[in-house]
């Protein structure tokens, strides 16, 4: 499988959201690939990280975020579960999982009742460790315009997190003892 030629089946060879895109997945699989290096055992699936972690967002063109480049018709959040569903129709059912369990540092039913989030009301959280790898070091990256290169600092992660609350912010916590 190559990520990137499924990636060009969605998006403009050169245009804003194909670029921001690709190089967001970059830094996150490089990244993923920092953290998988400290983990022994048990150790992750290199080939699918790397594929995933390419993957993880490909659903975004399909959400309103037109400052990436994405002029679709669903909220941001939506991109996860959207592109759940596009890789699972290409019969690809674990990438498609990533792609769910990613957002945020995964959402719980009870997370996307509470907040009314405008998703399928299911749990929507890193199972395995690939997923937890991918979803963690996506926190680290933004698409915004001048930033996809830099990496924020754990304490830069932790303070945009803890918006969300409690809950979320221990979960990323979890998250960083687990991977460090």
């Amino acid at each position: 499988m190559d990520p990137v030629e499924i990636i060009l089946k969605y998006y403009k060879p050169g245009s804003l959201a194909c670029n921001m895109l690709i190089g967001h997945s970059r830094m996150v699989l490089n990244k993923c690939l920092e953290i998988a290096d400290k983990i022994r055992y048990p150790s992750p699936d290199l080939q699918f990280l790397k594929e995933a972690a390419m993957l993880h967002d490909i659903g975004i063109f399909l959400t309103r975020a037109p400052d990436i480049g994405c002029y679709g018709d669903k909220d941001y959040v939506c991109h996860g579960y959207l592109g759940r569903e596009l890789l699972e129709k290409k019969g690809f059912p674990r990438h498609a999982l990533v792609c769910e369990r990613h957002v945020g540092v995964g959402l719980s039913a009870g997370d996307i009742r509470s907040r009314n989030l405008p998703l399928p009301v299911r749990d929507m959280l890193p199972l395995t460790l690939e997923e937890k790898i991918i979803c963690y070091a996506d926190k680290f990256y933004s698409k915004k315009t001048g930033t996809v290169s830099r990496e924020a600092s754990i304490e830069e992660v932790r303070k945009g997190i803890g918006k969300y609350g409690a809950e979320m912010l221990k979960r990323f916590d979890d998250m960083t003892v687990l991977f460090s």
